[in-house]
């Protein structure tokens, strides 16, 4: 039998870990927090989906730039670089809400921010990424990757409750002073991985073409382009997380703390899916398991735009992150076992621009539908997207509806 702890058992991987937990947690905790706060100052959707386009239109421009980068400098250090210009954002938001300067007339100030700190994750996350591939050996990547996602989704339960709770007792002013100390404890944990060498790589193009290696390495790997698009076109049009403050204080009526549970439920269904695939992983027709996921996901979005109890609303959205789980842990597996790993970063890169930024544009989707046909349908209409998606993936790209395994 495999041992379900064998990555946490190298040291490095450990402190990584560690980074990961507390960087996360930081991030989720301001995300509740300016959600909150622009709803309460502006009463509009709109602006919930600006918060979205403000973090993915820099994320999109420098993600490629970023992954490049990171095959060729040392990752920790691009790690830590981009890590303390996040920690200056919340030191900037904390300094905004204190002098009383967030209003509705100056909300550009906070989007300002919030597109520098889309910046720094643009060089962050696929930096991480690959960082992560040089702390464990290769035989351990799938189950690095499982314990990635319990850290990461076990932090974004916490940290949407705590930031829910932390606002409901000392406002958007405590959240964010919290979130600058918890960034800052991530810097000093990731600071503490040792360097590792550089992975050498092979002969490569250079100027643009280099910077476009990994998309085409991308476009070459059917079933891991078409991983990437099932989660691409699911979150774009099936995210309802950027409308749940309008939820929360209208629809539900809950509250700061209400929301705080809301943003955390996903993820609690997640990390209950990464611990049992810790134990059980897939083993046979993970493509259909797959898609089958991806379409129970868009039906408990659909089923959360209808309830009105806040107690199945929270469940179903608990059940969505069960669903949810399967594909971030395929795919991510599919990514590094794939990928040779002096072209991680790039890729990493690419997978950003699908994966990460769609985050943020459905958010801005969801903003710009709950304006023009209201919150329900918007929320309603997106969670049958995914259904329609994966009927035409599945059509496109047997080889992924054929998948087996990951060798």
């Amino acid at each position: 039998m495999s041992d379900p702890y064998a990555a946490l058992r190298v040291p490095d991987f450990r402190r990584f870990i560690g980074f990961l937990a507390t960087q996360t947690l930081a991030t989720m905790m301001q995300g509740v927090a300016v959600g909150w706060q622009l709803y309460q100052v502006t009463r509009d959707p709109l602006a919930l989906g600006i918060v979205g386009l403000a973090e993915a239109l820099p994320f999109i421009a420098f993600a490629l730039p970023a992954g490049h980068l990171a095959d060729r400098v040392d990752r920790r250090r691009l790690s830590l670089a981009a890590l303390a210009v996040l920690v200056v954002c919340s030191v900037t938001l904390f300094g905004l809400t204190e002098l009383g300067l967030v209003r509705a007339t100056t909300a550009w100030m906070v989007y300002a921010v919030i597109f520098v700190s889309g910046i720094a994750r643009s060089y962050l996350q696929p930096t991480r990424t690959a960082l992560s591939a040089d702390l464990v050996p290769r035989a351990l990547f799938a189950n690095s990757i499982t314990w990635r996602s319990v850290t990461w989704q076990s932090a974004a339960v916490m940290g949407p409750a705590a930031g829910g709770l932390l606002v409901a007792l000392g406002g958007p002013t405590l959240t964010y002073g919290m979130t600058a100390v918890l960034l800052a404890t991530a810097w000093v944990a990731l600071f503490r991985v040792a360097p590792h060498p550089h992975p050498a790589a092979a002969p490569e193009s250079s100027g643009l073409a280099g910077l476009l290696d990994g998309v085409r390495f991308v476009l070459k790997q059917p079933v891991l382009l078409g991983a990437q698009l099932l989660d691409l076109f699911s979150v774009l049009f099936a995210g309802a997380e950027a409308l749940l403050p309008l939820f929360a204080a209208d629809i539900l009526h809950v509250g700061a703390a209400g929301l705080g549970v809301l943003r955390a439920a996903p993820a609690a269904g997640s990390v209950l899916m990464s611990l049992y695939q810790s134990y059980r992983p897939l083993q046979g027709r993970m493509g259909r398991i797959l898609l089958t996921s991806v379409v129970l996901y868009g039906l408990c979005i659909s089923g959360f735009g209808l309830s009105r109890s806040f107690p199945l609303s929270m469940a179903l959205l608990l059940i969505s992150g069960v669903f949810d789980n399967v594909s971030v842990v395929l795919r991510s597996t599919l990514l590094q076992t794939l990928t040779p790993r002096h072209l991680l970063g790039r890729v990493a890169g690419v997978n950003a621009i699908f994966i990460g930024s769609s985050n943020e544009v459905g958010a801005f989707e969801s903003g710009v539908a709950a304006r023009l046909i209201g919150a329900v349908p918007a929320v309603l209409l997106g969670g049958f997207v995914p259904i329609v998606v994966v009927a035409l993936i599945a059509w496109r790209v047997p080889e992924l509806r054929r998948l087996e395994r990951v060798a």
